[in-house]
Parts: structure tokens; sequence; C-alpha cells
């Protein structure tokens, strides 16, 4: 069966996570209607409605390669297998001055990266890469292997990954430079006031004499200081603390905007998160096996 663009663009919004807090109450309005709009009600009443979830991604991942269905991929294929860690905290987009990063990386090392697929433009790729070296460690764009060429001289101190939706592989076609500076004013843009009071407090041993009013310049002040260079680590931005000249620890400073999987609680995303996800959801029974499609499920 074939599917126009608008179609498969209006299936991808199952996939939201506000779609999916409507599925883990039992309500599966939203998928009714899509299907009484595109008359597949009769086509599909009687099976689960996990199933009718499970061929649904199956057909957006071979016909509409969005964003979406890209980060899912690169989060359960690759990313914590090749760059990760235990100690690893992924974001989804992470907002960087006035640009917003599709994941974010933080296990010693930060990492950024940018998903640009068959259906993106490249026109705002330049500006957004030159934020993101502001503030982390390495910088990678993801992008489909037949259109490699478009981007492999598009800057040689970004790393990129391929993705063949063939294969459904990613690989490191090119390494990224190693950024060891910061830049303190977009740092200080990134963290809340009761996380640079933290970082200040836990790298001085206590808190100089500061109020409301002069807290921010002080506590920027002593960051920029951290390191002999004059640049904090990057991975401070997250509340980082350092152990042994490693990054051990890492704290829940910040929420995600939205869920890798649409299905993850509002938080930063660990590897272990993620497997348990990978191995509940999609691909496994989940919390509602039993309802059907067209049928009452009271």
């Amino acid at each position: 069966m074939s599917f126009t663009t608008n179609q498969l663009r209006d299936f991808a919004t199952l996939f939201s996570r506000s779609e999916v807090k409507r599925w883990f109450k039992c309500d599966f309005e939203s998928i009714n209607i899509k299907l009484n709009r595109y008359n597949l009600l009769e086509k599909y009443r009687g099976i689960t409605y996990l199933s009718l979830l499970r061929n649904t991604y199956k057909i957006l991942e071979e016909n509409y390669p969005n964003e979406y269905i890209l980060k899912n991929e690169f989060l359960n294929h690759w990313l914590k297998e090749e760059l990760g860690n235990d100690n690893s905290v992924i974001f989804n987009e992470f907002r960087i001055g006035k640009a917003i990063a599709d994941l974010a990386m933080f296990n010693g090392i930060s990492k950024v990266f940018e998903i640009k697929t068959i259906l993106d433009k490249e026109y705002r790729l330049s500006n957004q890469l030159q934020e993101y070296k502001k503030i982390f460690n390495e910088v990678y764009i993801i992008v489909p292997l037949h259109q490699l060429s478009k981007y492999n001289s598009f800057d040689k101190t970004v790393g990129i990954i391929t993705f063949n939706s063939i294969d459904k592989k990613f690989d490191l076609v090119q390494h990224a430079y190693r950024n060891n500076g910061i830049d303190i004013d977009v740092l200080m843009e990134v963290l809340h006031t009761s996380e640079y009071i933290e970082i200040t407090k836990e790298f001085y041993g206590g808190l100089p004499f500061m109020n409301a009013f002069n807290q921010f310049e002080i506590c920027k002040e002593l960051i920029s200081k951290i390191q002999p260079n004059g640049t904090p680590s990057v991975s401070i931005c997250v509340g980082v603390k350092p152990v042994d000249s490693s990054v051990d620890k890492i704290s829940q400073a910040k929420t995600p905007s939205e869920s890798i999987k649409s299905s993850m609680p509002n938080r930063p995303v660990s590897k272990q998160i993620i497997d348990h996800y990978k191995n509940s959801f999609l691909n496994a029974n989940s919390v509602f096996p039993t309802f059907v499609v067209g049928k009452s499920n009271e």
C-alpha cells in the first residue's frame, strides 16, 4: 500500500510524547481518528493497537525517515554502544544560545549531535555548528549515507556519522576535533541560577559573600577560573563533578523539552533507561497488548 507524504506526516505525529501519554491511559481516540480519516479502520479492525503502532513505525522508518525516526534509531542502535557508557546522560532538544541541538551527551566529554534527514535543508547548519562549538567538546552531524558528499567538506572540525536507511546502519566517517575551550557567556546562559551557584560552591568549597543582584557576575568570574587556561570544563554545564581528573558522576540538572522515544520520562536519559524502553516498548508486549482496533475496550 502506498502512502502520500501528508499521510506519513500525519501518522508520524502519533509518536509525540503527548500521544504516548494517552496510550498509557488507554486512550486511543487519536489513532482511530487517523484510521477513519484515511478509510483504514476496517483494514486494521481486530488487531491490537500495539501491533498497529509497530506496523506504523516500520512504515515510517521505510518511507518517511524524519528526525524522530532517525533519532530513535541512532539512540537505540549506535550512540550508547559507540560513544556512551554507564554514566552517560543524554538530553533531547538541548538549547544553546539561539540554537537547539537534537541530542547532547555528557559523560566526561560533552558531545552534541545535529541530525539532517533527506527532508532537511542545510542553510542553518553553519550557524548551528558555530553555536555548538562554543560549549561542547565534540560536535557531530548525522546525515543520510547517500548525501555524504553534500556534507563531507562542510566543516573538517565536525564529526560526521552516516545512516544507511537500507540496512539501518550508522558509521562514523569523520572524527570530531576535540575542543577544550568554552565560551563562558554561553555557558552562563545555559545554566540555571541554582546550577551555577552549586558549581561555584562545589569547586571552591563554599560561596563568597554575594546577593541576588551580584551573584551572577561573581559566579561567572569564579567559574571562568576553574581551569588554569581560564576556561572551565564544558561538562560542568550540566552539573558534573570531576573525580580524579575524570567525570564519573552526572547530576540531573536539566530536563529535555521532550522525550527521546516519546514514552520516556521527562528527564535526562541514561543508558539503563534506554535499554529498558528499547526492550519494553516497541520490541515487546507493552502495557496495552489486549486492546484492539474497532472494539470496545472498556
